[in-house]
């Protein structure tokens, strides 16, 4: 079975640290919790950025500073800027950090109610905007999905050449209105894709590691990290994201799959090496 890419989300926009200390906001807490999912076997940094003060941004030099953090602890990894920044941004905003060149970024295929008041919005000029930015930038989009639909979305609007082929998509499992997470919901997702595209499963709060289990078992790749869960196991909150990929890494090697490096995730994932 092909290695293991192992995707660590390491702060998110809405998870603060009331919900758990460790959770990174200065650049150097950044570029530590990037060290220690790199070192435990991450080879995608999936990075928001904030103000010191916590507060969500998207700019661009707050970008540029925490890549260049990043790099200066671990050279070789992927790092994959979000475009979906936080509930409420505007395009404009939220797509700051493709200009930084990253060699892939999120790109989001749909609107999702996030809860409450909350929705994230993703209309389909918005979707179009995107892509065809990133393309004319060369960047390879993680396809982010939170339900079936929005794959439908995905391969529509590859088929117009707006998304190019072959596509790696992200199935962010158990958001309050979106999918579930359960395993029938990670095979009808992983079964609604085109032939060639690749695929990581990213399960929210407690579906962490059970959806990490079946995408290990199913030949896909796995995401995770602060900003989908906070807890090594039930009531235990995680001291680092390294603990969250050292965890999955235990699992990946209880049914055989490898991980892979920056390298090979480059190779899989069809990015220049480097």
């Amino acid at each position: 079975m092909e290695k293991l890419i192992i995707t660590a989300a390491i702060c998110g926009a809405e998870v603060t640290k009331e919900h758990n200390p460790a959770i990174p906001y200065t650049l150097e807490e950044i570029a530590k919790e990037a060290e220690s999912a790199a070192k435990a076997g991450a080879a995608i940094i999936h990075l928001h950025v904030r103000e010191d003060d916590g507060t969500p941004t998207q700019s661009k030099e707050r970008f540029a500073a925490a890549f260049d953090a990043i790099k200066a602890k671990c050279p070789d990894v992927i790092i994959q800027p979000s475009t979906g920044g936080a509930v409420g941004m505007s395009n404009e905003e939220r797509l700051q950090p493709i200009y930084l060149h990253p060699e892939m970024a999120t790109l989001d295929c749909g609107t999702c109610n996030f809860g409450g008041d909350d929705i994230f919005v993703n209309t389909e000029n918005t979707i179009i905007e995107f892509g065809k930015k990133m393309i004319e930038l060369g960047i390879k989009p993680e396809v982010e999905v939170f339900d079936k639909g929005m794959i439908d979305m995905a391969i529509r609007l590859c088929k117009k050449g707006y998304i190019k082929a072959p596509m790696h998509f992200d199935f962010v499992m158990g958001v309050n209105g979106g999918i579930g997470a359960s395993l029938r919901d990670v095979v009808f997702m992983a079964g609604s894709i085109p032939a060639g595209s690749t695929y990581t499963v990213a399960g929210v709060g407690r579906a962490q590691f059970e959806m990490a289990v079946a995408s290990i078992i199913m030949g896909g790749h796995v995401r995770v990290g602060f900003e989908d869960n906070i807890y090594l196991s039930k009531g235990v909150l995680a001291k680092s994201n390294g603990e969250l990929v050292e965890k999955t890494v235990r699992l990946a090697g209880e049914f055989g799959r490898k991980i892979a490096t920056p390298a090979e995730a480059r190779e899989i994932l069809g990015l220049p090496a480097k």
